[in-house]
């Protein structure tokens, strides 16, 4: 059971690749959200069904009506919150796995029966494994394989040669009004003509369909006198999944489009002031996160991180305004200069 968002969902994926290579033979269902499976609900080898939180009681009825007259050995329930948990009621599972008491919520703990270790301050995705280390999966090995359809593939060939170097911008990080994790469009204006002028890179922005990340791109657009391709609002995730699978970085605060890049290797620059990185931030690039967690929880909540509770937020949007941008090009060039290294190539 994990329903969303997208960036958890794709630090779900791990996991369920563990038990797919412990128990070969098991049979997994994975109940999850509509948007989520347009994502990865062409995993071979996982049934899966959908439960739309927009059809409200609709949804809790067809689950049931799904899942009439069948009986699992394991549940495992990897989203703590109340939505998900009333949900598994009606599931019928011999053994109920939830999270350890540091991070359940919601009193998931009434909806279990069994509980994984307690882990300390963990990660999301090692949050996610230790429902393997509770089960004797000792092969952690991380692994995604999300399948790229064709289609895909061949949407992002028209936007990526092979050649191209491109920096992928995916400036909001909600479809919905959480605008205290977005930065301003200036700055990613500023982000796109220094890679433009410094590294002779292409610029691609990414979003969805929504009327604030339209405005994000028209603004970006109208402050690099370069030519910028704007996809916003023009994609499927697996589109994106294939654009990021091309790219050479991307940029973007607290967001699903961090972990779809973890997902297919791509290195992300993670912009972090209104949540913790070390639990949230992109899995393989934290250290070219730009920080400012621990400046904004001083600033506008009067605490160091380590007096608040694990996963904490700044709900303000001042707060990414601690993010300059001279803190994002920084390390854009030390990740550029350091994969130029690797490759042998010459500036």
């Amino acid at each position: 059971m994990r329903l969303s968002a997208v960036g958890d969902v794709c630090n779900a994926v791990p996991l369920v690749r563990a038990l797919q290579r412990h128990w070969p033979a098991a049979r997994i269902t994975w109940v999850i959200g509509k948007l989520e499976a347009s994502l990865v609900g062409d995993i071979p080898g996982i049934e899966f069904i959908i439960f739309n939180k927009a059809d409200g009681w609709r949804a809790f009825r067809r689950l049931r009506q799904v899942l009439a007259g069948r009986k699992f050995d394991l549940l495992l329930h990897i989203q703590a919150a109340l939505r998900a948990s009333i949900a598994t009621l009606v599931i019928p599972a011999r053994v109920r796995l939830g999270f350890d008491s540091n991070q359940a919520r919601d009193f998931q703990r009434l909806f279990v029966n069994a509980r994984i270790p307690d882990l300390h301050h963990p990660h999301v995705l090692d949050g996610f494994m230790g429902f393997a280390t509770q089960l004797g999966i000792d092969d952690q090995s991380l692994r995604w394989d999300l399948p790229l359809p064709p289609d895909a593939v061949a949407f992002s060939r028209q936007h990526l040669g092979d050649q191209d170097r491109a920096l992928v911008i995916s400036p909001c990080s909600s479809q919905r009004a959480r605008n205290w994790r977005n930065w301003e469009a200036k700055n990613y204006a500023a982000i796109s003509r220094h890679v433009i002028e410094q590294h002779d890179m292409k610029v691609i922005l990414t979003g969805g369909p929504t009327q604030l990340e339209a405005q994000y791109g028209k603004e970006i657009e109208s402050l690099v006198p370069q030519t910028v391709t704007n996809l916003i609002g023009k994609t499927t995730l697996k589109q994106l999944l294939a654009i990021l699978a091309r790219a050479t970085v991307l940029v973007c605060p607290d967001s699903g489009p961090a972990h779809m890049a973890t997902s297919v290797g791509l290195p992300v620059v993670g912009l972090y002031a209104t949540s913790n990185p070390q639990r949230t931030g992109p899995y393989m690039s934290r250290e070219w996160v730009v920080n400012r967690y621990p400046d904004a929880c001083h600033q506008f909540l009067g605490k160091d991180p380590a007096e608040l509770r694990w996963g904490k937020r700044v709900r303000d949007p001042r707060a990414m305004n601690l993010i300059s941008v001279s803190d994002v090009t920084n390390k854009l060039d030390m990740l550029l200069a350091s994969e130029q290294q690797s490759t042998g190539v010459s500036a």
